[in-house]
């Protein structure tokens, strides 16, 4: 009872994932990748992104920083960031970064900085979200198969 209390309390937690935006149907395929030979694949891929992410967000800001006003030098960090993001279903994440980049294209150096702390909050949000859901899935247990939010 208690272990399909937490797979409830999980699929609730993904499914405002997607209804907020957080996540789109990327996540989905990730952990449809799992199986029973690799059952946390979806967490370890997302630990992954968190460690490499972390990573690129410093590059930008030290880009940033140590260049000012190299929009394409600040465009080709960020871009490596959205592959990121896009590679995991981190959409909201993702937004941020093409509104960063579309403001590297306007050589706005103000849209910029406004959108990379947008950017390293989505970041810090979606961790904090992602390491509930993957703690209330540990809880409940190993499951069958991956389900989308709303029975998709």
């Amino acid at each position: 009872m208690e272990y399909a209390n937490l797979r409830r309390q999980a699929a609730s937690l993904k499914r405002s994932l997607f209804d907020q935006g957080y996540l789109d149907e990327q996540f989905c395929q990730v952990e449809d990748l799992q199986d029973e030979a690799s059952p946390n694949f979806a967490e370890e891929v997302v630990s992954l992104f968190f460690k490499d992410s972390a990573r690129l967000v410093a590059n930008i800001e030290q880009a940033m920083e140590k260049y000012p006003g190299d929009f394409n030098r600040w465009d080709a960090h960020m871009q490596q960031l959205k592959g990121s993001c896009f590679s995991i279903g981190a959409s909201k994440m993702n937004n941020e970064c093409t509104s960063f980049r579309n403001s590297c294209g306007e050589e706005n150096a103000e849209g910029c900085r406004r959108s990379f702390q947008k950017v390293k909050r989505e970041h810090a949000i979606l961790r904090q979200k992602l390491e509930s859901y993957f703690q209330l899935l540990r809880q409940a247990g190993p499951t069958r198969t991956a389900t989308r939010p709303g029975g998709k």
